[in-house]
This record gives C-alpha cells, structure tokens and sequence, in this order.
C-alpha cells in the first residue's frame, strides 16, 4: 500500500511538472509575440514601402520617355497593398506643388532690399511691379502614395519619400541636368485628378504631346530671358511637401547656396551666374565672380585703355583715378598717380586686422600722344609682369602672405619695405584674398574728367572654376496622369 501511494505521488508530480512546462512555454510565446508584432509589423512595412519605391522608380523612368520624347505613352502596374493612390495635378494641388524661379540682377534699386528678404516663400510679391523684376511660376503636380503615415509620390521629375521617424528622402533625382556651364530643368507638370484605393492592381497611364513649352530662354515671357543669363543670381523656390528632400538634392550641386523655409514648405535655391567678361566700354563699377582657388594665377586679363577727352589731349593727365573693391572686411584699391612720372599705386586693407600694405609703381605708364596732340591715350595692364611696384615705407608689416586662412593667401612670403613685386603678382594674390568672400564690385572713383569713359574700355578675363552658370534651360513638359 505504501509503495502504491509513493507511486501514484510520483505520477502527479510529473503531471504537475509538465503542465507548469506547458503554462511558462505558452507565457513565453505570447510575450515573444506581443514584443515581436511590432517589429514583425515594421519590417512588413518597410517591404510593402520598399516595393512601392521600386514602383515609382519604374515609374519615374518611364514618365521620362513619354516627356522627353522616347514613347508619348507609358502605363505602369502597381500593387496598392491596402493604401491610397492619388493623382495631384489640378488648381488646387498646385498650391502645394510649384516652382517660381527670379533672374536677379545686382544693379536693380530693389535687389538688397530683397535679397535681405529671400529666404520666405513669396517674399518676391512687393517687387513684381519693379520694371526689371524678371520671374515666372509654373506648376509642378504630383503622383502620390500614401500608406499610414507614409509617403512616397513622383514629383518635378524625382521620386520623393517621407517617412514619420525618417524624414524626407530622395529616391530618385529629378531631371536637373549641370554640366559645369549649362543648366537644364526640364520642369514635369502633372495633369488630372484621378484616385484609387484598396488592395487591387493599379495601372498608372502617362500621356505627353511630347512638345515641351519653352520657358526659358523665352524673351516673350521678360526681355532679360536670355541667353548667355544676363543677371548675377538665379533664385529657385520648391514649394512641396517634400521640400526637405528637394533642399538635400540642391545641396550635392556644385556651389549652390540652399535655405530651406520651414513654415511654408519651401526649398529656396541659390545659384551664381558668369559675369561678363571681355572687353567692354569702361564702367562706373564691374563684378567679379567667383575666382578658381586652386589656379595660382586665375586672373587671365584686367587691362584699362584710359582715352583723353578732346579737349585734354595735349595734356592727358588721370591723376587720381581709382578702382576700389570691397569684400566683407577687406579693401583693394588701384590708384594712378603722378611726381615726375605717372604710375600705380596698390592698397590693401583688412579693417579686422587694422593695417594695411601698400605698394607704389617704380615703372612709368607711358601715355601716348596722337599728331597735333588732338588724341592721347594709355594703357594700365594689371597683369603685366614686366611693371614693378615697391613694398612701401608708409605700410604697415605685412599681414596677408601666407598660408591660406581667411585674412592670408599664398604665397607665403615674408615681405620687406622696399621689396619688389611684379604688378601682376599683386593682382593675383589680392583678387584671390577678395574672393573668398565670394563675388567682388570695383568702384570707379576719385578724378577722372579728363577721361572719356565713352571711348575707353576694360578687357577682364579670369578662371571661375565650376559651378558657375552661363546658360540656362527651362522647359515645362505636359504631362496627362490617370489611375486606373
């Protein structure tokens, strides 16, 4: 009896033990799984997202070909997955997808007041009446796919996605094109307004005239959409939802300059133009752009051909003509001046530091005198290797030959009172020091009535390096977009 009762203890015990085995197993797996849905539940999402970026990049290529000419119609398949597909391309979705871009040009009474303005949507509105105002808008539209809190939609030519913890991505670049000289923005505008939701197969249908509206160079649009751009700056404003991704695109451009405009969704875009170059009648002030740092001697040509007015012929004196340039702190200066002979003196200032060097010729600039001295006439060549200047007495210790930093450029010398320099050395490194503040005015100023500005020129001629523009081509392309 007593071995029968340990026996039948014995078989419980085990019955108990493996029901407790059971209960703490089954514990297990339900808190796995109630720890595990939510990554199981994101890692589904990220396929379904990945899938339908890999549809709209398909997509993207294809409304490639029927803009640009290869086939007018292209039709895509695309699973909707349970989420919503919308095609953005009416009145009022073009409040949400457009691009206005402003030609801009130093000279205009209103550009600083502007320009101290740019960084907000629609902050061109108060100068749009200004006769030289030069700007177009043009619509853009969009193919959207919105599943929860996701995002990815087909826009100005790029594919674009928004995530709720990752922000906004590109997925695929829009059509910009920059060759080192020309860009081109051939802009996408989507038209209908077709919808479709559910967990079906969708057809995406994309029709184009394949005839590109031209915007610019157009002069029937503003006489100063030409080409080569006649302006200093190209400002592009991307009004989108997807605004943060346009910003990061515009960044990995060469030298662009990108402010992104929180409140109203905007990507704002800004981009240097070529100056003019060669040689032209002499100005009251001239830009000089961008300069090629890694090019020790960027500065090709910077010559003046200085005529006498008639009357002054037979004694062309201009003494105390200047060319003055200034950058943030710093300040170069050309001067000709006379004491038996008449010559050039070179200034430079930094007013952080508080000196300043000064060079003054040991050359003559020799003035030519027509027959009867009814003509007379100079030439002051800035590049010329054969003028000499003298490190004056009156300078402070030089400060500005040195490494590059932003008060020193190469190269790095240490210069005497009474050094000599060749005036083309001179122009070289004090141009180069200017432009690391970016583009530069000269200023004519002090005497010059015995000048006639009418017949005398400036030939300038110079390295901008890349990321300058020179051409530019904006096309508008049609494009009818339909669910199905």
């Amino acid at each position: 009896m007593k071995n029968n009762m340990i026996e039948g203890g014995t078989a419980v015990s085990s019955v108990v033990d493996v029901a407790i085995l059971l209960t703490i197993t089954l514990v297990s797996i339900g808190i796995m799984l109630l720890y595990m849905s939510p990554a199981i539940t994101d890692m589904q999402d990220m396929a379904k997202s990945q899938k339908v970026e890999q549809a709209f990049t398909v997509l993207d290529s294809r409304t490639s070909k029927a803009a640009l000419g290869e086939s007018p119609t292209q039709n895509t398949k695309f699973s909707m997955m349970g989420g919503n597909l919308r095609v953005l391309g009416d009145v009022g979705s073009y409040n949400d997808s457009r691009i206005m871009i402003i030609s801009l040009s130093e000279s205009s009474s209103w550009y600083d007041s502007f320009y101290q303005r740019r960084g907000v949507w629609n902050a061109w509105k108060n100068y749009q009446q200004e006769p030289d105002f030069a700007g177009f808008m043009t619509p853009m539209g969009k193919v959207q796919y919105n599943s929860g809190d996701r995002s990815i939609a087909y826009e100005g030519g790029g594919v674009w996605a928004k995530y709720p913890r990752g922000g906004t991505t590109m997925v695929s670049p829009p059509e910009f094109n920059y060759n080192g000289e020309t860009l081109t923005l051939p802009i996408m505008k989507i038209n209908g307004n077709t919808a479709l939701s559910g967990r079906t197969d969708a057809n995406i249908n994309i029709r184009s005239s394949n005839i590109p509206g031209i915007l610019y160079p157009n002069t029937s649009i503003n006489s100063n959409f030409i080409n080569p751009v006649n302006c200093d700056k190209l400002i592009i404003y991307i009004n989108s939802d997807f605004y943060e991704g346009w910003g990061q695109y515009a960044q990995t451009l060469t030298s662009t300059n990108v402010i992104l405009d929180h409140r109203n969704k905007t990507a704002i875009i800004e981009l240097d133009t070529k100056p003019q170059m060669g040689t032209f009648q002499l100005p009251s002030s001239f830009k000089v752009g961008k300069l090629n740092q890694s090019n020790p001697e960027p500065v090709y040509d910077f010559e003046f051909f200085l005529e006498a007015t008639e009357k002054d012929a037979a004694n062309f004196n201009p003494v105390g003509m200047t060319y003055t340039a200034t950058s943030g702190t710093k300040i170069f200066q050309y001067e000709l001046k006379k004491s038996s002979k008449l010559y050039i003196t070179a200034t430079y200032e930094d007013t952080s530091i508080g000196k300043k060097e000064i060079w003054t010729g040991v050359d003559e600039i020799v003035v030519t005198k027509g027959a009867h001295k009814k003509k007379a006439n100079t030439t002051v060549d800035l590049v010329s290797n054969t003028y000499k200047l003298e490190y004056d007495k009156k300078s402070d210790t030089e400060f500005s030959w040195d490494e590059v930093s932003p008060t020193t450029m190469t190269p790095n010398l240490t210069i005497s009172k009474g050094e000599i320099q060749s005036v083309n050395n001179l122009t070289q490194h004090y141009m180069k020091l200017l432009a690391l503040n970016g583009p530069f005015v000269f200023h004519l100023g002090g005497q010059y009535k015995h000048v006639d500005l009418g017949k005398s020129t400036l030939t300038l001629n110079y390295d901008s390096g890349s990321g300058i523009i020179t051409y530019l081509h904006v096309t508008r392309n049609e494009l009818n977009v339909t669910v199905n």
